[in-house]
């Protein structure tokens, strides 16, 4: 399966180049982040608030950095990693197209 349409590698390599311009520009992820200098998850939620209004995608890029912030310093104090079944899922917004199949046929 070529999954060139379920994944982006663009969007890894900007992330990847802003955390090297950021390193140089605000300093270590292990000190901003570690020590709780910069906190990442109202970060995140800026950049989704800018994203809504602009549209420009530069703010999805600085939001996924700041949810690996979170994943590798984690501020949050139950912070943990517990792979999870189906039925603890999030959920998504709206209806996949595996869900309308399933609802058509069924």
């Amino acid at each position: 399966m070529d999954f060139s349409k379920e994944y982006s590698e663009e969007f890894d390599n900007l992330a990847k180049n802003r955390v090297k311009v950021s390193y140089h520009k605000y300093g270590s992820a292990e000190e901003n982040f570690g020590k709780g200098y910069v906190q990442a998850i109202p970060s995140l939620l800026r950049c989704i608030e800018k994203y809504k209004e602009t549209g420009n995608t530069e703010y999805l890029v600085d939001g996924r950095n700041y949810l690996m912030f979170e994943f590798m310093y984690p501020q949050h104090p139950k912070a943990h990693f517990r792979a999870t079944e189906s039925n603890e899922s999030a959920g998504i917004v709206g209806l996949s197209v595996n869900e309308a199949k399933r609802f058509m046929e069924g």
